[in-house]
């Protein structure tokens, strides 16, 4: 077959439109993490690291995009068991950084482990909904779902002590069954165990995670804590984005992201850069693109050609709502700091191939949609 052939049928039948969305998103990426880093005795390596990532992403979404996942939902057991076995390996393989033991460092590499198995949660709960899908309201079935989400959001809390990235499984989860219709009476019944469970919760947490919910309440109750300023980061990223008010500041000519006021502003932090130096402007782009990502993967899932498809696609797109929601509110200080990057915009070798991987499942499923003719 010829190769030019191919490639060009391949680009004329994948979603252009989601692949063209998060290369403008990695476009903007490059240009924040740049500044960000400019004044970073590391700046080139950053530079390269989030290039190489970019370049590495195009690929996967293209591999993944050509990998039918319908023929494997039948092994998702294997898989459930395999991203749960990963989490944990994180107990003996694991790097601390800031806290978490989330990271496996290979030479100069790091890996996350916990964001790779989001996309892995995402295929097993697609097949599992899929399997119980005319079951969805049983009480039997919600508590399989139940075991099956906490699972792996178990692992990632014990071995790598990583909540951030552990909620994000909850979230995605809460989406996907939603999706698949449960009745409203779960939903009501639902909200009310999770206010319920809120002051439980309470007891359980540590005294620097319990910190950085409080204080967003009440900033002085930082002031109880010797050890630690629980509000800096979230009161710097503030003052940043309140700076650069409509238009920003003017690229590379942020206070407080050229002297190194806000930490890991390349990565957390990269929305309070946009925002206090391209101002209102900026940080609306970034918001725009992700949404428009997002809506464009709910489309895919509304049009895809099997159910198994569908909640896949609506999984993805969960990913990146909830993962946008949770990073942006924190920046405005209305979210705890729990170390959640930006989709395709954060530094980070992993989470932006990961985030690519997951964009060309949703590209293949899109790929494979049969005409309306086909599927009657």
């Amino acid at each position: 077959m010829n190769p030019l052939r191919s490639t060009a049928h391949y680009f004329k039948n994948t979603d252009l439109y989601l692949l063209f969305l998060a290369l403008c998103c990695s476009a903007y990426s490059l240009v924040l993490v740049n500044s960000a880093t400019a004044t970073d005795a590391l700046h080139d390596r950053f530079m390269l690291i989030q290039g190489v990532a970019t370049i590495i992403g195009f690929f996967v979404f293209i591999i993944m995009s050509l990998i039918d996942l319908e023929s494997i939902k039948r092994y998702w057991y294997i898989l459930l068991i395999f991203n749960v076995a990963f989490q944990l390996s994180m107990f003996f393989f694991g790097t601390n950084h800031g806290g978490n033991r989330s990271w496996i460092t290979i030479g100069p590499i790091t890996i996350q482990p916990g964001e790779i198995g989001k996309i892995l949660f995402i295929i097993t709960f697609a097949a599992h909904l899929m399997l119980v899908f005319e079951e969805i309201n049983r009480w039997q079935t919600l508590i399989q779902l139940g075991i099956h989400m906490m699972l792996p959001f178990a692992a990632i809390v014990v071995a790598q002590h990583d909540a951030g990235v552990a909620l994000g499984y909850i979230l995605i989860a809460i989406i996907m069954i939603f999706a698949a219709g449960i009745s409203y009476k779960w939903v009501f019944g639902g909200l009310v165990f999770g206010l319920a469970a809120v002051p439980i919760v309470f007891q359980f947490l540590s005294g620097y995670r319990l910190a950085r919910i409080l204080v967003l309440f009440d900033p002085a109750i930082d002031k109880l804590y010797k050890d630690k300023d629980y509000y800096y980061q979230t009161a710097q990223s503030k003052i940043a984005i309140g700076a650069g008010q409509f238009s920003g500041s003017g690229y590379m000519q942020g206070l407080q992201t050229q002297y190194g006021k806000v930490p890991v502003n390349e990565s957390d932090f990269i929305y309070t850069v946009a925002g206090e130096e391209f101002g209102f402007v900026g940080a609306l782009a970034i918001i725009i693109l992700l949404s428009l990502l997002v809506l464009r993967l709910f489309y895919v899932s509304f049009r895809a050609g099997s159910t198994f498809s569908a909640l896949l696609t609506v999984g993805i797109g969960g990913m990146f709502m909830f993962q946008s929601f949770q990073n942006i509110l924190m920046c405005l200080g209305m979210f705890p700091v729990i170390g959640v990057t930006l989709p395709l915009f954060s530094y980070g070798g992993t989470s932006v191939v990961t985030m690519y991987a997951a964009l060309g499942v949703a590209a293949g499923v899109r790929m494979r949609v049969k005409p309306s003719w086909l599927q009657k």
